[in-house]
């Protein structure tokens, strides 16, 4: 890390707790102190020493086009102007959520929020209103944000850093929440078939995306759906991550599943705070002021939001990138998985569309326990052997990496070499 990112991250811990805004950013995984960026266009990013990154983290996922794509830019010029937030309804809302609706199969009805977190503490409400049932079902290793209930085994940082419980949340509020194996459909049949009418709904990641990249085994997504339709259980998943990367209707298009909710952020953003969540008519008429389950918000819906997600979701729609994205996906995977074994490291490669990951772990990772199995010092010794580099992966061994379509072929070719190069290191 450069001088001007070491003094910004010193003064940062004087008046941010940890120096960040969110634990994940502090690099308390990887051991070093982290680069403070300054800008970023297309595949790059920028931090304030100078030192240029190829960047897989694309802000979590939301860069699917890369960073500062020139038709948002050139929206958002248009929209600030005119005003930044009106706290009351508008054309462009209109519009995304009839892209929204048009794309995402399970949804015929949306609601704008401003975070992902938001979706889907939103979603579980409603479905508790709509059930008349209080305790829901997640899966260990699923992150869903940070709202009460979800904070048990919960993936992301939370894996990270060993808090899969966090002070703060009541044991009632946590009893309240089921707790199952990921992949393991046994289990939960087991659990559904003696109490699935006191469940008001099962909440997934339909691909986790925050025990690292773990996609579903066959058969897991449509079980889960059967169970809830034999019990009057809602499914919701949590596509935050997946919504309009897997394709434009997401992971539930991908699988064919049908959800009865589904929570929807950063893509539909286009890089500005926002979150969504829709389902079918007859439960999202259950929410306010149709309905009795209350949920309001200032910033919801803003137009710069609106603008940055609409010009994105229009571009995906109008051009595609879907078959070329999982097309140098895999062949970006295939090259550092070939070069691990070349290395003689220890690694295990998942990738869905353009989510992927490399865990440092002699096993296959299909749930939360195998995940934890993997080494994180072989890991950390990876990721600052890439940046050192000037290749930015997530900081955390339990993150996805993202591929954009402004990567180009020069990007990914000295990724591999960049990789080869870490592996031999180790």
């Amino acid at each position: 890390m450069g001088k001007n990112s070491e003094s910004l991250f010193r003064a940062a811990q004087e008046i941010i707790p940890g120096g960040v805004n969110s634990p994940v950013r502090a690099f308390r995984a990887v051991g070093g102190d982290p680069p403070f960026i300054s800008s970023a266009s297309g595949s790059k990013i920028y931090d304030v020493d100078g030192n240029e990154y190829i960047d897989y983290v694309c802000s979590w996922g939301p860069m699917i086009l890369g960073h500062a794509h020139p038709r948002v830019v050139e929206a958002l010029k248009e929209a600030v102007g005119r005003g930044t937030s009106y706290g009351a309804p508008t054309e462009l809302e209109v519009e995304m959520a009839r892209l929204v609706v048009e794309a995402v199969p399970s949804i015929e009805m949306v609601r704008m929020v401003s975070s992902g977190t938001e979706a889907t503490m939103s979603a579980i409400r409603l479905a508790r209103g709509y059930t008349q049932r209080d305790e829901i079902i997640k899966f260990a290793g699923c992150y869903h944000g940070h709202a009460d209930s979800l904070l048990v085994k919960a993936g992301s940082g939370a894996t990270t850093f060993g808090v899969p419980d966090s002070p703060g949340v009541p044991p009632e509020l946590a009893g309240k929440t089921i707790t199952l194996p990921y992949n393991n459909l046994e289990a939960a049949s087991e659990f559904m078939n003696t109490r699935g009418e006191e469940i008001a709904c099962i909440i997934l990641e339909p691909v986790a995306g925050n025990m690292g990249v773990v996609p579903p085994v066959q058969g897991f997504l449509k079980g889960l759906e059967e169970l809830c339709r034999k019990s009057g259980t809602l499914l919701i998943f949590d596509e935050v991550i997946t919504g309009f990367r897997m394709g434009r209707g997401g992971a539930q298009e991908l699988y064919g599943v049908m959800p009865d909710l589904t929570a929807l952020g950063k893509i539909i953003g286009g890089g500005l705070p926002v979150g969504a969540y829709g389902g079918k008519k007859e439960i999202m008429e259950q929410i306010s002021p149709t309905g009795p389950v209350y949920q309001a918000g200032t910033l919801s819906g803003n137009p710069l939001a609106m603008t940055a997600g609409i010009e994105t979701l229009l571009e995906l729609k109008e051009n595609p990138p879907y078959a070329a994205l999982e097309e140098r996906a895999a062949k970006l995977c295939g090259e550092i998985q070939a070069g691990a074994a070349e290395a003689g490291v220890p690694t295990f490669h998942t990738r869905v569309g353009s989510m992927f990951c490399t865990f440092f772990n002699e096993s296959e990772v299909s749930d939360y326990d195998s995940a934890k199995g993997s080494n994180t010092e072989l890991f950390a010794k990876y990721f600052t052997s890439m940046l050192n580099e000037g290749i930015n992966i997530a900081p955390s061994q339990f993150e996805a990496g993202f591929l954009s379509t402004a990567h180009t072929d020069r990007d990914l070719e000295k990724t591999v070499e960049v990789s080869r190069k870490s592996f031999k290191q180790l």
